[in-house]
């Protein structure tokens, strides 16, 4: 999985070059053709997702996955947003742009070097929550973000003031992966439950909603997604204890 997460990462990248005209050309550019792009980022987003989840099911946990994921993570949630950012939105800022970009990736390393660091503490509660905004949350906010700006403007995105939404969204973010906040990790929640029905039901409308609506469900409720969970951490100190645990913990953590 930790594989599929760094090999879309590397893809990502191999084709913002191969799609984007060389920087300072006035070549007609088409920001749509990036479209495949941001889903490797997302899929990337997938296996990490994946990846720890079955490694504490086999119980495979060990030291170097950590850092095999960390050294992934750079590559897909780090290079490859910032380097697409730089080179398809923000080259127009031109230097205001790089730094930008160039900031996003550092602050995304110092994230997963303190989460490394802190992941190896005893009694460490990085398992049940981050500090700071995760990196892959990060990159597939950048990622839906721009899936929704091209499917509502078009391919074009003549729309200067997109660009203005992802600078000041790429700035924030790489405050936020610094930052103090705590967030979920939801490392602990699985599918069981209680009321087996009623999961499946909900389950099989969704999907099918999915199927049906793919087209405007998936622009639309991933970066809402994504986004939500950016604004829980602010919220989250504000919950009460009892339903701070709803939301985050499976049903079966405390059997």
């Amino acid at each position: 999985m930790t594989a599929g997460n760094l090999l879309c990462g590397f893809f990502a990248l191999w084709y913002i070059v191969k799609v984007t005209p060389p920087v300072g050309t006035d070549i007609p550019f088409d920001a749509g053709t990036i479209t495949p792009a941001l889903w490797l980022i997302l899929g990337a987003f997938l296996f990490d997702a994946l990846d720890g989840r079955i490694a504490r099911l086999i119980g495979k946990e060990s030291p170097f996955g950590l850092q095999f994921d960390s050294l992934a993570d750079i590559i897909s949630f780090g290079a490859a947003p910032a380097f697409l950012m730089q080179r398809v939105i923000l080259h127009e800022f031109q230097e205001i742009g790089l730094i930008v970009a160039s900031v996003y990736l550092l602050c995304g390393a110092l994230r997963l070097a303190r989460y490394n660091c802190l992941a190896m503490l005893p009694n460490s509660e990085s398992k049940k929550e981050f500090l700071g905004f995760p990196i892959p949350a990060s990159a597939a906010l950048v990622a839906s973000l721009t899936i929704f700006i091209i499917w509502l403007e078009g391919k074009e995105m003549t729309n200067t003031m997109w660009r203005w939404v992802l600078l000041s969204v790429l700035v924030f973010l790489s405050i936020m992966m610094v930052s103090e906040v705590k967030y979920p990790a939801f490392k602990t929640l699985d599918f069981r439950t209680r009321r087996p029905f009623t999961k499946f039901v909900v389950f099989v409308i969704g999907v099918t909603c999915l199927v049906v609506l793919w087209e405007y469900i998936v622009p639309v409720v991933l970066p809402i997604i994504f986004t939500s969970y950016l604004i829980y951490g602010f919220i989250r100190p504000k919950l009460s204890r009892k339903l701070r645990k709803e939301i985050e913990e499976s049903e079966y953590e405390d059997d």
